[in-house]
């Protein structure tokens, strides 16, 4: 039995998304397609493990679901407008399998959803996590949550938007690459609770992936991908026994995943053999070099810094700004690089400038200052991971001198 209900776990998680995309194909329905495979799951969790898990638990859901869809738009007397098209054949119902999954990724990302929309719908109809689930990834209300995805529903339902031909990707594939990115960066650095979300990192590199090979020849969705590589290649050494934050020139890159730096290195060359640089592919090369030094201070950072410069104009964030400070303090010193930072004016509460600005500090000696700034910092924290890194660093400043530049995080 407990084989049973796992498989039907495993069978929502990976195609409870395709499986709508395959029946709203067919009746142009989203919620009515939700519906029905939601009962066909309820029905698969009732009947396998009696009966045992079929061959092939798709195609068992998909004709369940289609059964369920029948039934329902028998019993609310719209047989002729919808009916016929369920009950043809199976050849003419087919999986199209990857191409239905990029259908609904790209309803997902239609323009006119927000983008806490765009990012829930995906969770939900591609990745397959319940709304309970997505509450507790970001750190909300089951209850705002649902009423996030039931509004964005009604938009897709009230303007009759369909599910998009996977050729749409190259259209909408800067908003397609923003929703997979804001997937992966909540994993990696969660807005609350523990410091970082296994689950939404790996759906991240799953849908990058995904992306990738279906933009064929887009530099930057190969850039995405190479990106989110190159930053889940460290988790084995980004976070401490106690689910502490571990910085970046303390780990023990030994533990770093060499497969996966192999293969965002790979990727970051084909990005720049094609010679069309972009914002992802130009966050990837930073880590690429991050990755490339063997200890801290083998780090290139005039590379790092050369690339922060071609990166700026094309995402002139007081974040990205603030990054590249960082790169230059290590190339023409903290008092040059806080300088800077002194006319960059970020917002009072950013505590990414307030923690660079404090490590700055430290490094000039001026203990006092940084720990003060420190615990600003932590007190805007976006999880507990960080929150204890930085606080540790006061502690550190308030003790004297300690280790330079590490406040850039993991």
């Amino acid at each position: 039995m407990d084989d049973a209900i796992a498989a039907v776990r495993r069978a929502f998680r990976s195609e409870y998304g395709r499986t709508v995309a395959i029946l709203m194909r067919a009746i142009g329905d989203l919620e009515a397609a939700e519906d029905a495979v939601q009962e066909a799951f309820v029905a698969a969790a009732e009947t396998w493990p009696d009966r045992g898990v079929p061959p092939n638990p798709q195609a068992w859901i998909v004709t369940t679901a289609r059964r369920r869809a029948i039934d329902r738009i028998r019993r609310a007397e719209t047989e002729q407008r919808y009916a016929p098209r369920l009950v043809q054949p199976a050849e003419t119902f087919p999986d199209e399998g990857e191409d239905d999954e990029l259908r609904m990724i790209l309803l997902c990302a239609h323009p006119s959803l927000s983008a806490e929309s765009q990012v829930a719908l995906t969770l939900r109809y591609v990745g397959g996590l319940t709304a309970a689930e997505i509450a507790r990834a970001f750190g909300a209300a089951e209850s705002s949550v649902a009423q996030r995805l039931a509004r964005a529903k009604r938009k897709i339902r009230d303007a009759r938007i369909g599910l998009p031909e996977p050729g749409r990707l190259h259209d909408r594939l800067d908003v397609v690459l923003a929703v997979v990115y804001a997937i992966a960066n909540e994993g990696y650095v969660a807005t609350a609770g523990a410091l970082s979300r296994f689950d939404l990192s790996q759906e991240g590199v799953r849908l990058a992936r995904l992306v990738a090979a279906r933009a064929r020849g887009e530099p930057e969705a190969k850039g995405l991908l190479a990106l989110l590589l190159l930053l889940q290649a460290r988790r084995p050494a980004r976070i401490g026994e106690d689910g502490g934050l571990i910085a970046l020139p303390e780990q023990d890159r030994g533990r770093w995943d060499r497969s996966m730096v192999a293969e965002g290195h790979a990727l970051v060359r084909e990005c720049l053999a094609a010679n069309r640089p972009g914002p992802y592919q130009l966050q990837a090369a930073i880590q690429a070099v991050h990755c490339d030094a063997a200890r801290d201070e083998d780090t290139d950072w005039r590379q790092i810094l050369a690339l922060y410069d071609m990166l700026v104009p094309l995402v002139p964030t007081a974040a990205v700004r603030t990054a590249r400070l960082v790169a230059r303090s290590h190339v023409d010193g903290p008092q040059e690089a806080l300088d800077e930072l002194d006319g960059l004016e970020p917002a009072q509460d950013d505590r990414y400038a307030l923690a660079v600005r404090a490590d700055l500090l430290a490094r000039l000696g001026r203990e006092a200052e940084a720990e003060r700034l420190f615990r600003r910092a932590a007190e805007s924290a976006a999880n507990d991971g960080e929150r204890a890194l930085l606080l540790l660093r006061a502690g550190d400043a308030g003790a004297g001198p300690r280790a330079s530049g590490r406040a850039g995080g993991g």
